[in-house]
């Protein structure tokens, strides 16, 4: 955007080994041929460049705790048109201690936002940056990927494809594409045909979720072992009527632009819904990373930026072009073909927790091997998403990584299906 200063903050280097920052160029993000007569194979590369860890431990033969390179690969967008996303793919030092080949987790990320600055394989190379006057960004997952690199698990971090906030289809191939490209990485040591997990939290679990149920069908060559699934949104119409109120609305500014980024024909439905100050609200959230859309628009209703004055949830429940869309979006339209660890908790004040345990029942009404993790913590400033939040160090770092270990060692998924 025209004007912005963008201001580096250094970290000392004191913060933590396992900070996952590069000093590299940039990688090519539009490296797209011109010729789709013969469609692309989702998953090949299409350009890679290796990425300099600074705060990492040199060793022989890279650095500690993994050698990191950006990609450009094919995947498919929401409507099946081949399109490419951008993912850093990780190849840790330490060697995997457990059975069989070294695995690999295709990790998706939560909520960053869509600007371009915001992106993993750009956060990565510096700890933290600035935008004035609130835009602030860090990528907050580190410690998750931290500690599967220290166990010799390889991981590759998707970018997404461009403007696809929460949009299901276009989200979950991203995740399963990232996989196949970083096996399909020269020089990387992840096994071509090794084992995989899908794991995301919040947006990323939403991702995941569309991953898990589309895996079967996508790319039944991975050998998928199964997918963490934390907090994922599965109706959007519910996401935006339980988080009326709270810090989340610049979020909805990311989601609404994707939404008619991936699907044109609803356009003109968006913009009849909303006043002119709504349609700034979508400018100017597009541009920021979380923190700032927070910052500039936590706490406000939505109903402030629609024409009517009703709430985003309504207005767009209310047109038949909108819910058509955002119905067939929904999560639970087709069952997981490998196991499922499904997190909720009832102090979520973000997704709510009616919807993941609904989630759960679907999916092992399909047969899927699921296993609820469903936290009763009490509620912690609601609106505020820091119980939305919390869930994820509790189990990530301790339930949820013994239960990525097991897949992994080959032990039998535990299931609370009926």
């Amino acid at each position: 955007m025209a004007g912005r200063v963008r201001r580096i903050v250094a970290v000392s280097a004191g913060l933590t080994a396992l900070v996952l920052v590069s000093l590299s160029a940039r990688a090519p993000t539009s490296a797209v041929a011109d010729d789709f007569s013969t469609p692309p194979t989702p998953g090949d590369i299409i350009n890679s460049e290796p990425l300099r860890m600074a705060l990492s431990v040199p060793l022989d033969p890279g650095s500690f705790p993994a050698n990191a390179h950006r990609i450009v690969y094919h995947t498919t967008a929401a409507k099946g048109e081949p399109t490419t996303a951008t993912a850093t793919v990780l190849s840790p030092i330490p060697p995997w201690r457990g059975s069989g080949e070294r695995p690999l987790v295709s990790f998706a990320v939560g909520t960053h936002g869509i600007a371009p600055h915001c992106r993993t394989s750009e956060l990565v190379q510096h700890m933290l940056t600035y935008d004035p006057p609130l835009d602030i960004a860090t990528e907050y997952e580190v410690t998750f990927i931290g500690a599967m690199l220290m166990q010799g698990i390889a991981v590759v971090v998707t970018d997404y494809i461009s403007n696809t906030y929460l949009i299901t289809e276009a989200e979950g191939n991203a995740v399963i594409d990232a996989a196949r490209a970083a096996q399909r990485l020269p020089d990387a040591g992840i096994p071509a045909h090794g084992p995989i997990v899908f794991w995301g939290y919040s947006q990323g679990g939403h991702a995941v979720g569309a991953a898990a149920e589309q895996a079967g069908s996508y790319a039944p060559e991975l050998d998928l072992k199964g997918s963490y699934v934390g907090a994922p949104v599965v109706s959007h119409l519910n996401l935006f009527r339980y988080a009326e109120g709270g810090m989340s609305l610049g979020a909805g500014g990311f989601f609404l632009k994707s939404l008619i980024s991936s699907y044109p024909e609803v356009e003109s439905a968006v913009d009849e819904m909303l006043s002119d100050k709504g349609r700034q609200f979508l400018e100017t959230a597009a541009a920021q990373c979380v923190a700032g859309a927070m910052l500039s628009y936590g706490l406000q209703p939505s109903n402030s930026l629609t024409k009517d004055g009703r709430s985003m949830a309504q207005v767009l429940e209310a047109d038949p072009r909108t819910a058509q869309v955002l119905e067939k979006m929904t999560l639970g339209r087709t069952g997981p073909t490998a196991p499922i660890m499904l997190v909720t908790g009832s102090n979520d004040d973000l997704v709510p927790p009616a919807d993941p345990r609904q989630l759960a029942r679907t999916w092992c009404g399909t047969g899927a091997t699921v296993d609820l993790v469903d936290l009763p913590l009490p509620m912690v400033l609601p609106g505020s998403i820091i119980g939305h939040t919390v869930n994820s160090p509790i189990v990530g770092l301790a339930d949820g990584q013994r239960w990525l270990n097991d897949r992994f060692n080959g032990v039998a998924a535990p299931s609370t299906c009926p």
